[in-house]
């Protein structure tokens, strides 16, 4: 199992620690954290014995390799698969904004180039843009004017933020602001390109921009006129 992966885990927030160590102990270091809330009902969670409580959402980049490590910690030593303990999952990334930001992410991980997209028909990317916090109007200013139409912002913290001085030549606070930019695919590096030209890692801004395929999309009337198409 080859590529890169954004991997994404959603757990009760007392849970968080046992997972960052997990990670750590796997190279997988950098990531955001991310508030949220569960949806069970009341009646599900009594069934199951469960608590309703504030969920952590995290967000690290590993290769396969990784994955499958961390996979087998998950299942063996943390009990992933125990009701309450979280769930944990990977999407494939199909590009990264620069070299330095990808050896960032994936510092201490074995990772050998390949193609730019692990899927190669898709009509959108989702580009997800990681910044500084308070730095979103300036980064969503850069992603319009190469081409975007609007994002949504989700506060969060970031994780390892503290090599960045030494790795990047920068400092990164700890505290981000993640964007999430749903575009045509043929769109995708001239936006990604403007946000590290106007509000990239040597900026204030600090932003770290990737993508991710989308495979299917609704409520995107206007891109998917434009494009012709009624994916």
């Amino acid at each position: 199992m080859g590529g890169l992966y954004m991997m994404v885990t959603v757990t009760g927030r007392k849970h968080v620690p046992e997972f960052m160590e997990l990670y750590r102990e796997n190279q997988a270091v950098t990531g955001t954290v991310s508030l949220g809330m569960g949806t069970a009902s009341s009646s599900i969670l009594d069934y199951m014995g469960l608590e309703d409580e504030e969920k952590s959402i995290c967000f690290h980049f590993v290769t396969g390799e990784v994955w499958k490590n961390i996979k087998k910690g998950l299942q063996r030593r943390l009990r992933i698969d125990v009701p309450g303990t979280g769930i944990v999952f990977i999407v494939p990334m199909s590009s990264i904004g620069g070299k330095r930001e990808l050896g960032f992410l994936i510092e201490g991980q074995e990772f050998e180039k390949e193609a730019e997209s692990t899927l190669k028909d898709t009509r959108h990317e989702l580009i997800v843009a990681i910044a500084n916090y308070g730095y979103n109007t300036q980064v969503m200013k850069a992603a319009e004017e190469g081409g975007a139409t609007g994002g949504t912002v989700l506060h969060g913290k970031g994780v390892g933020m503290k090599r960045a001085q030494q790795f990047l030549g920068v400092s990164l606070v700890s505290e981000k602001e993640v964007l999430f930019i749903v575009a045509r695919s043929e769109q995708k590096n001239k936006i990604m390109r403007s946000i590290m030209e106007k509000a990239g890692i040597d900026s204030k801004a600090g932003t770290i921009v990737f993508s991710l395929p989308v495979t299917s999309t609704a409520g995107l009337r206007i891109l998917e006129e434009e494009d012709g198409s009624d994916s």
